[in-house]
């Protein structure tokens, strides 16, 4: 089981550094990683499951935050309470983003920064992303609001970019807050 201290902290400098291409078909080494990923989000967001193995909540997760150079990425969300849609993208790319910007009302998190941050990041409120499932089928994803800004938030990561790059506090009042 992937706990948070098998998580690189942002003083790690790979996680500084941009992500390689994964290729096809995929090694097993990374298919199992992604799943002990989902576990991780899963069990993160079910209060009774983070307390017991101590995690931190968290939402997505890429490769290089658990050491490894390759551009794919999970998203673990949560539509009602208790039941999860899960994400995967491997080699994603933006092909469209929405002129609109938004912003975590009460700041985006990380689960490779441990310190309180203050400020804001401005994302894109809608985006579309293409990549390809585990099996090297194309897939392509239309997501808004919360789930956009996850997508971008990973998608930085893998481009080497963490969250606390890109605070921004000087012009708050022409993003929306959500």
């Amino acid at each position: 089981m992937l706990l948070d201290k098998d998580i690189l902290d942002e003083k790690n400098k790979c996680l500084h550094k941009p992500s390689e291409d994964v290729t096809f078909p995929m090694d097993e080494k990374d298919l199992k990683m992604i799943d002990d990923m989902i576990e991780h989000l899963t069990l993160s967001q079910i209060p009774e499951e983070a307390e017991k193995y101590d995690l931190r909540p968290g939402m997505g997760l890429a490769a290089i935050q658990v050491g490894i150079p390759k551009r794919y990425f999970v998203v673990v969300y949560e539509v009602n309470e208790g039941e999860f849609e899960n994400y995967i993208l491997v080699n994603p790319k933006i092909v469209s983003a929405s002129n609109e910007m938004i912003y975590v009302e009460e700041g985006e998190g990380c689960l490779s920064v441990n310190r309180p941050t203050e400020g804001i990041v401005p994302r894109h409120a809608r985006i579309t992303m293409e990549g390809y499932d585990t099996e090297g089928n194309k897939v392509r994803y239309r997501v808004r609001e919360d789930l956009a800004i996850a997508f971008q938030h990973e998608y930085d990561h893998l481009n080497g970019i963490l969250f606390t790059d890109k605070i921004d506090n000087r012009n708050k009042d022409k993003y929306r807050a959500i």
